[in-house]
């Protein structure tokens, strides 16, 4: 071992024929990049000098360290070699922006006697446009890559040090071409739309999955020098090929990917259209850049007035603005703000950030293809599978909490939303809307129709049907939004963007405006139509008159798109909206006068005990004995007729009672629809305090299943670093016996926050004492009742789902109501173990 360290020590080599271009580009950069800096400080800063010479360094590494000692011993050793000369150097070098510094660099009479004829010159344009096109780019890159990959060419290579320097010649000459039209580093101007270099990626990431997948999975040596070399580690000649493809294989796909992320989220947020923009005001403006005569003369004098000259005007422009608006929010009494979550340093920071959100959307997009995929090809055991754990146990309690603790979390993280956005690029979203359909209607109807399928399908128990409805949810986002203009998707169909703006009623972050007075004195209202800079509202909420978070995704557009800086996140105690909502007789808070939203908000008040009741174990016996006592050999029926009848036909006998007495009670001349819509908010905090108490339940009970199925998803591609499952985890439940008490208490809240709120909508009608209480009357006892079932669900045993030991039971056919009973995994969560 010591003869080892000793020869990786030695091993480095004075290469003349590196290291001489090496400091010579090195000296004309510098020189070049320090001009470039004095004049234009921002386009030519200190990120692109440490970028060039980190790739200069790569390329050294690569070529003089002991790399290229042992490239020829061991195959793992060469491939980290060949991606430090294709993967690593060239993108740090291009992102440097190496032409003009080293055009600048070079002394000035040879770059215009010299340099400057042969860059004018036609014949280079052409050829130079035909090399950089992404077209021969991409099969420069990827001919040479496998060209050099062939037994007889990699042989040739190891045998001889000149085709040696050739290969690494060709790998990095090709490889600066490659990443050319992805980094596009200043002045090169793209001709093809930048959404193309996103296959343009994915094909090149085909190409190396596919060589690096022939090298690990062969079960012969590939390169007969590597079999005779010297064994100077554990690892045999084929071992060490295997690894040699998995380090080409992992590292080469996720150099290939990171760019897929930043590209993607570079297109969803628009910036290289506002640059075009701003550069065509510029010229409008009076301030055209100079005709280039040679590329070299672009941070000359001329251009140095010009930037002077168009930063000095639009400075004038904004303070003289800042001191009108000044003047008038003087002149007006400023409204109490509340606690701003922007003006915190490390949060708000964060959450400014205009890459924010579509970040957060690619994590989720790329979870939820994870699930699609394992939801079809992994095994179909549920608590085995990712699609039967994450999206019904994780997903959906990590959801609600948010809405608790910050607000609408997942619309802003969608991964349906960034989906839409792609296929926006595509589709020509030429049509509005059509009127009639307006409404929440499709969305109610798709509610009604997933939460029979739920128990009627056994969707948890079922990833590949899990799957599907992952893959209709993007499909239907695509084809919506790629159809019709605006969010129409959201705003109109999505039926968990619909469960999310009802349940953010509770939330106690919302988005609004710092100060009414400042939207006052704006003309422009960019927070609703956006500018050149970013886009407004989709879903079409001014700020000035939102009253609540319904129907905000919290894409945070208007944050960024206000000038004033006046739409922020503001926190507050939790259901300060509805109350807000309840003192309202505004124009603004119509949208809860409208009866499709008011059904909406019923529906789920009632889903929330519906759902959970569907899941303890009287029910489902109450069940099979019906399936037994009508003969059917189905549960569809059985479960489509009393979904029909909880979900939409008690309720609306129910509440049509509740209007009814209400009406007689509190003699009152309200219309059937103001007193239904009136009153519905107030149910929204006990519907979401049955939510978080039956999803949270899950999360505690099962939230450890999520460690074995990521490992054994980890295995089944090849990926061991995470250990063997140990399902275990997924046949214990973790002991919770103070759960049952926390329960009641947010059951407890639930209510008590539904009947204040009823009282105080009561108390609008301005009517006495007594007659305020008789027309509340109704409302308080529906609520008690939904509440008194939800204490009878929490005591009462409840089906595992997500577990292993409950997918093992339900295999066994059970006759009776006692047998199932006790056979079925039960638990209560009033006696936890």
């Amino acid at each position: 071992m010591e003869t080892i360290s000793n020869a990786v020590f030695s091993s480095w080599e004075f290469n003349p024929w590196v290291l001489i271009p090496i400091v010579a580009f090195g000296v004309l950069y510098t020189r070049g990049w320090l001009q470039l800096h004095r004049r234009d400080p921002d386009r030519f800063g200190f990120s692109q000098l440490s970028a060039f010479f980190a790739g200069l360094a790569a390329v050294v590494c690569a070529l003089c360290s002991p790399l290229d000692a042992f490239a020829g011993w061991l195959l793992t050793v060469h491939m980290v070699q060949h991606l430090l000369l294709m993967m690593v150097a060239p993108p740090l070098i291009l992102w440097g922006a190496p032409y003009l510094p080293l055009l600048s660099g070079l002394p000035r009479y040879f770059a215009i006697n010299g340099v400057g004829p042969f860059l004018s010159s036609t014949v280079l344009r052409k050829v130079a446009s035909f090399v950089s096109h992404p077209a021969f780019c991409w099969s420069a890159f990827i001919s040479i890559n496998v060209a050099w990959h062939l037994p007889v060419m990699y042989e040739l290579a190891l045998r001889s040090p000149s085709w040696h320097r050739v290969e690494h010649f060709s790998f990095l000459s090709t490889a600066l071409l490659f990443w050319w039209p992805i980094i596009q580093p200043h002045p090169w101007v793209a001709r093809t739309p930048r959404w193309l270099i996103l296959p343009y990626l994915f094909l090149a990431d085909f190409q190396n999955t596919a060589l690096s997948a022939f090298l690990m999975f062969c079960d012969r040596v590939v390169y007969p020098t590597y079999e005779t070399a010297p064994r100077i580690t554990g690892l045999t000649a084929l071992e060490d090929q295997a690894a040699a493809g998995a380090i080409m294989w992992v590292a080469g796909s996720v150099f290939f990917l990171i760019p897929v992320g930043l590209i993607t989220i570079e297109l969803l947020s628009g910036r290289r259209t506002v640059s075009r923009k701003r550069k065509n005001l510029a010229q409008q403006d009076g301030f055209a850049a100079p005709p280039a005569v040679s590329l070299w003369l672009t941070g000359r004098a001329a251009n140095r007035l010009r930037v002077r000259l168009s930063l000095t005007r639009r400075l004038w422009m904004r303070s003289a603005e800042s001191r009108r608006l000044s003047a008038r929010d003087a002149a007006k009494p400023r409204v109490a703000a509340k606690f701003d979550l922007l003006s915190l340093p490390l949060v708000g920071r964060l959450l400014r950030w205009p890459h924010l959100r579509r970040a957060a959307q690619l994590m989720t997009f790329l979870l939820a293809l994870l699930v699609v995929i394992d939801g079809l090809l992994g095994p179909q055991m549920a608590p085995m599978n990712l699609a039967g754990v994450l999206p019904w146990t994780h997903w959906r309690g990590l959801t609600v909490l948010a809405l608790l603790v910050a607000g609408n979390v997942f619309c802003f993280a969608c991964p349906f939303n960034f989906a839409r956005e792609l296929g926006r690029r595509i589709l020509p979203a030429r049509w509005s809307w059509p009127r009639r359909l307006r409404s929440k209607w499709i969305a109610i109807s798709l509610l009604l129709l997933f939460f029979w399928a739920y128990e009627a399908f056994s969707l948890w128990e079922s990833p590949s049907y899990t799957a599907m409805l992952v893959i209709g949810y993007f499909a239907a986002a695509i084809i919506v939004d790629g159809l019709f203009k605006g969010a129409s998707f959201c705003k109109y169909v999505c039926p968990i963007g619909q469960y999310q703006f009802v349940q953010s009623l509770i939330s106690p972050v919302e988005v609004s405006v710092r100060n009414l007075a400042v939207c006052s004195t704006c003309q422009t209202h960019d927070c609703l139509r956006g500018n050149d800079e970013q886009r407004g509202c989709e879903l079409q909420l001014f700020q000035p008159r939102k009253a609540s978070n319904m129907g905000c995704t919290f894409c945070l557009d208007c944050v960024h798109a206000c000038p004033h800086e006046n739409v922020s996140l503001l926190a507050s105690l939790p259901g300060t909206q509805l109350v807000k909502i309840q003192r309202s007789k505004k124009r603004r808070d119509r949208l809860f006068r409208r009866v499709d939203v008011t059904v909406l908000i019923f529906l789920l008040v009632f889903a929330a005990f519906i759902n959970a009741a569907g899941m303890v174990v009287p029910v489902q016996a109450w069940e099979r004995s019906l399936q037994t006592s009508f003969r059917l050999a189905s549960m569809q029926l059985i479960l489509g007729v009393l979904y029909a009848l909880s979900m939409v036909a008690i309720p609306a006998l129910l509440v049509t009672c509740c209007v009814l007495l209400s009406r007689v009670f509190g003699r009152t001349r309200a219309k059937w629809r103001e007193t239904v819509s009136t009153f519905a908010p107030a149910f929204v905090p006990l519907g979401f305090s049955m939510w978080l108490i039956h999803f949270s339940y899950h999360l505690l009970s099962s939230g450890q299943t999520a460690l074995p199925v990521i490992q054994r998803a980890a295995m089944d591609t090849g990926i061991t670093i995470f250990g063997a499952p140990d399902w275990s985890l997924s046949s214990a439940m973790p002991s919770f016996d103070w759960l049952p008490s926390v329960e009641l208490l947010v059951l407890d809240l639930g209510l008590l926050f539904t009947l204040y709120i009823g009282w105080r909508i009561a108390s609008r009608f301005r009517l006495k004492f007594v007659q305020t209480l008789r027309l509340n009357a109704p409302w308080a006892v529906l609520a008690v009742a939904l509440y008194s079932i939800g204490v009878w669900i929490i005591f009462q045993p409840m089906q595992m789902r997500g577990m292993m030991m409950h997918s093992m039971q339900t295999m066994q056919t059970t006759q009776s109501t006692r047998t199932t009973e006790s056979t079925q995994p039960k638990h209560s969560m009033h006696s936890m173990h």
